[in-house]
């Protein structure tokens, strides 16, 4: 797991201090991760982050409850991922409503476990994050799979050229960009241009959103493809 490069930077954000020490003490004893930060609010954790990013040490991923008051886990993801575009945030919650995981993917998040995960399975989405793919718990994945196919088709989107379907088929898959640019023979550079070419064209915001978008146009075939990677 450890591929000699620099940790991980993960920083904790929960309510619960149990829960954020335990969250610390395991990531920290991975040797490929690093805690450089907690926070028990959305206040907190903004002021904290721009201690972090002033200091040079902004976090790779931040690991995020859901269930916070007064400003929850989905509204704090949103604004982290205003301020710090290239910050991933991988939601954590005892819910596992097709709706609650509608919001948080939309928000920005790129993952989502319930927090009886394994704590190997909360490493994995984190390394997964970090990575550019979309982490989702099976039971999790298995209801939002559901609640897609349930819902009308959308607007196909005309305007994709056949290169950016084949491309929008392999985020859909859950492949990284430098998985992509191996597979289509083509750079990691013209790849992000062909992610971004496709986000403007369908009117979408991040790499899941076009992940869960491909799903729901069938470009990627659900039943063939472990849904807990699947994604951006």
């Amino acid at each position: 797991m450890d591929d000699g490069g620099p940790p991980i930077a993960v920083f904790v954000v929960d309510d619960h201090a149990v829960v954020r020490r335990g969250l610390w003490g395991f990531l920290d004893s991975e040797p490929d991760l690093e805690v450089v930060g907690d926070a028990d609010s959305a206040a907190q954790a903004l002021e904290q982050l721009a201690e972090l990013d002033a200091a040079g040490r902004r976090p790779d991923v931040v690991l995020m409850d859901l269930q916070m008051e007064p400003v929850d886990g989905i509204e704090s993801t949103r604004r982290i991922r205003a301020q710090y575009g290239d910050v991933e945030v991988v939601a954590l919650t005892s819910f596992g409503e097709p709706e609650r995981v509608h919001a948080a993917l939309e928000a920005g998040a790129s993952g989502y476990l319930l927090k009886d995960a394994d704590a190997d399975e909360v490493a994995a989405a984190v390394r997964a994050a970090h990575r550019g793919e979309l982490q989702l718990d099976a039971a999790v994945a298995r209801r939002l799979m559901d609640s897609l196919n349930a819902g009308p088709p959308s607007e196909p989107g005309a305007e994709i050229t056949a290169r950016e379907r084949d491309v929008l088929v392999l985020v859909g898959a859950g492949q990284a960009n430098k998985e992509i640019a191996a597979e289509l023979h083509i750079s990691e550079r013209t790849v992000r241009t062909h992610v971004s070419s496709i986000l403007y064209k369908l009117g979408l915001n991040s790499r899941t959103q076009a992940a869960l978008w491909a799903v729901r146009e069938g470009l990627v075939d659900v039943g063939a493809n472990d849904t807990d990677g699947a994604g951006a």
